[in-house]
């Protein structure tokens, strides 16, 4: 059994705080120490895993670039299969597409048109969820397939910027592990 005040400090003590990037005015939550903390990161696939179930997805889908580790070691652990959403141009075969705004800019997401289907359940995973722009297009891709979203998993929320009730919503609970 997690003492789950301990996993917390835990986690919290492997955040780097880096300000002013990537541009003035915005503190940058790094979780790259975290990764590299094995002890750390298995604590966070752990808890995530505990948050959603095992038996309850058949996929686990990961947001490039940093969600990846994370939800590779869940689908790994859940006993599910990973599926990636990607970057534009990175995916061979025909893609599902989805335009969305970012804190900085815009970008778009794809993923593989036979990655999912009707009646696959499915969390999706990704590190940080600050406005909710990727979270929601990840949440359209997924839907677009016919799969069932269980959760929206992350490391942690930035609830100050509103991307949990983004993914709320669209009717998706969140399973943040952090709230800063």
């Amino acid at each position: 059994m997690f003492d789950r005040a301990a996993a917390e400090k835990l986690l919290w003590s492997r955040v780097r705080d880096v300000p002013d990037w990537p541009e003035p005015g915005v503190l940058f939550r790094d979780l790259t120490p975290l990764m590299a903390d094995p002890v750390a990161f298995a604590t966070a696939v752990d808890l995530m895993a505990v948050a959603i179930g095992r038996g309850t997805v058949d996929e686990v889908v990961g947001i490039e670039a940093r969600g990846f580790p994370y939800a590779a070691a869940l689908a790994y652990h859940l006993g599910a299969g990973f599926v990636t959403l990607r970057k534009p141009g990175k995916l061979p075969g025909a893609v599902h597409s989805q335009a969305y705004d970012l804190e900085y800019g815009s970008t778009t997401l794809e993923m593989h048109q036979d990655a999912l289907g009707p009646g696959r359940r499915v969390v999706i995973v990704d590190d940080v969820l600050p406005t909710g722009g990727t979270a929601g297009a990840a949440i359209d891709l997924v839907r677009l397939t016919g799969a069932t979203i269980v959760t929206f998993a992350v490391i942690m929320d930035l609830a100050a910027l509103g991307g949990a009730d983004v993914v709320r919503r669209r009717g998706v609970d969140v399973a943040a592990l952090l709230t800063a």
